[in-house]
């Protein structure tokens, strides 16, 4: 690589992680969320808690002394490189200002910046997912390097939270499905790959929870918020009518008083707390949950699909960057008092950080990023635009339905759950956009770059 060349991709480099921490930058302090206090308590206190798993927790824990900053800057690098490889694996690579551009459009028009500069495992549900995609459709176009670092980092994002795992094993099996069907584009030993990827990321969770507390065990929280997405459907509320009084069901006790949002009973509610939280319902919970379920069918059936509707389209950027976030402020307190100061002087715990506007832009831009993707796919398919783009819009729309089921059909919809994986539909959009430009200008791909395009 010449020397010019050289500069400019650290020129790229540091302009784009210095976009994508800006948020942070402007705050003075990384952002932070409800569950980030959850995360940083882990190794501290020796628990497990509902769908906090200790890997991304023992990050955090290491890089108390540097108040995070090296957490959302390994983010944000981790960022350019996987948008760098994608870019290069779709025919442009060698372009470092490219991908310093497209980072800086995403920054402005996509929620990309403000999970990338958050302390939350956000980040990494988008990037494993393109990486998956990367890993199986475009393996040829990987070095050595590439190739297990991706498999490294899809267990790491599989680790790190409960829904990236359940949507990467969703994508998993549709891999194994369509391997049936074209072993020539998708031969059976990429499949087994991204199988291996994700059962070594269940394997991390597994070890890392025995080092936090001496057991093979898995982080609670699968059925406990399926039991939150049925109480707040009312379908629990149906099922204790019907079914109590009954001495073995401690709900029976409190049913005129259950709240109808999940929310609410899982972080607000006395009578959860009178019963042992967690700790003590986790078992009731889910003999409710999978009653309810048994009993009324059709009930959970609706409710599903259109928790998985509301889902699909809650995508708005900010949700729970908020200045009332008091586990996490109480954690910081107690594990990371150093950081105080600092942490009380950031603009988001002084109440300065507002979306509205910021959505105004995000959130039609993800609405019309995600309706284009089939309109990509169809063109990518039929040759108007290459066979990759098609491949990857493809990719992108299953893990956006698998994502919506996850968590709207099987927990409750929040935009914070849209929000993390939608900037992949922008960034896929803006792909399609720039060949179309190509196209109509009459410019051509180089050679390399057709023959990478056409396979």
């Amino acid at each position: 690589m010449r020397s010019r060349d050289r500069a400019l991709w650290a020129l790229s480099i540091v302009l784009s992680t210095l976009l994508l921490i800006a948020p942070a930058l402007w705050n003075g302090f990384p952002l932070l969320e409800y569950d980030t206090g959850g995360y940083l308590a882990r190794w501290y206190e020796g628990t497990l808690l509902i769908n906090r798993p200790l890997i991304y927790g023992l990050l955090l824990t290491a890089n108390v002394p540097f108040a995070f900053w090296p957490v959302i800057i390994f983010q944000s690098l981790l960022t350019f490189w996987i948008l760098a490889v994608a870019l290069r694996t779709h025919g442009y690579g060698g372009r470092p200002m490219l991908v310093f551009g497209m980072i800086a459009v995403l920054s402005v028009v996509s929620t990309l910046p403000w999970i990338t500069a958050i302390l939350l495992t956000d980040i990494y549900s988008g990037l494993a997912i393109l990486a998956f995609y990367m890993l199986l459709a475009r393996s040829e176009q990987l070095t050595r390097f590439e190739h297990w670092t991706f498999v490294l980092l899809i267990a790491c994002a599989c680790a790190s939270h409960s829904a990236t795992l359940a949507v990467m094993m969703m994508l998993s099996a549709a891999s194994i499905v369509l391997t049936l069907f074209d072993r020539v584009r998708l031969p059976r030993i990429r499949v087994a790959q991204g199988v291996l990827a994700i059962a070594l990321g269940a394997v991390i969770v597994l070890g890392t929870n025995f080092m936090l507390v001496k057991r093979l065990t898995w982080t609670p929280g699968g059925s406990s918020m399926y039991f939150g997405r049925m109480l707040q459907a009312g379908i629990v509320t149906k099922y204790l009518n019907k079914n109590c009084p009954d001495p073995s069901i401690k709900l029976c006790a409190i049913k005129d008083r259950l709240p109808d949002n999940a929310d609410d009973w899982f972080w607000a509610n006395k009578d959860f707390d009178a019963l042992g939280r967690f700790a003590g319902m986790t078992a009731e919970m889910q003999k409710v949950a999978f009653g309810a379920a048994a009993e009324f069918p059709l009930d959970v059936l609706t409710s599903t699909v259109e928790a998985t509707a509301a889902q699909l389209v809650a995508v708005r950027s900010g949700e729970g960057v908020v200045n009332w976030i008091w586990h996490t402020y109480f954690i910081v307190k107690d594990w990371a008092p150093q950081l105080q100061p600092a942490m009380w002087a950031a603009r988001q715990q002084k109440g300065e950080i507002s979306f509205t506007a910021i959505n105004a832009v995000h959130y039609p831009v993800a609405l019309i990023s995600m309706a284009f993707l089939p309109v990509i796919l169809i063109m990518g398919w039929s040759g108007r635009l290459p066979r990759a783009f098609g491949d990857l819009a493809f990719v992108c729309i299953l893990a956006l339905l698998a994502n919506a089921f996850v968590c709207g059909g099987l927990a409750n919809p929040h935009d914070r759950y849209g929000a993390r994986i939608v900037w992949l539909a922008v960034f896929i959009a803006g792909l399609a956009l720039l060949r179309l430009h190509e196209q109509r200008a009459g410019s051509a791909a180089p050679a390399t770059a057709r023959d990478i395009l056409a396979t």
